[in-house]
């Protein structure tokens, strides 16, 4: 028994390794089955300039995640081209991604570069970011999907 309860700990660790490098999830969200972006309307960034957030009752599944939206034609409108309006890097945080690592995004701390949407993890981090777009964005580019797997 006490050899059982000296290994406890080594198992423990363990376990607590191989879940700290499991890979993340293709597209981010707050919370396991949580939506997408946070809940809010990928298709607003592009139509009303501005993040809304998105209904509980409008809402599409797509790349394992549920998607909400504002309105049924914002609804329509994703559907038709999923990856037109979904944000780039699977919703991480785009300065992240482009340093090699993933972080969670704000929905708030968003830009359109090229007619994609791109999600950072704050304000600050955007302002970051923005510093230099092409760059990062090529970084980010070479990074991803790779981020998600460390």
């Amino acid at each position: 028994m006490s050899r059982l309860v000296s290994l406890l700990p080594a198992a423990l660790v363990l376990t607590f390794a191989f879940a700290a490098t499991a890979a993340q999830p293709p597209v981010y969200s707050p919370a396991p089955g949580g939506a997408a972006v946070s809940g809010y309307d990928p298709v607003a960034y592009f139509t009303d300039g501005t993040p809304v957030e998105g209904r509980a009752d409008l809402t599409y599944q797509w790349e394992g995640v549920t998607w909400w939206f504002a309105t049924p034609a914002h609804l329509e409108q994703f559907k038709t081209d999923p990856a037109k309006y979904a944000p780039q890097f699977g919703g991480y945080c785009a300065w992240a991604v482009s340093q090699g690592y993933s972080a969670p995004a704000d929905p708030q701390a968003w830009k359109i570069v090229d007619g994609r949407l791109y999600l950072n993890y704050n304000l600050d981090v955007k302002k970051t970011w923005e510093q230099d777009v092409p760059g990062n964005i090529a970084k980010g580019e070479g990074n991803w999907p790779g981020v998600l797997e460390r």
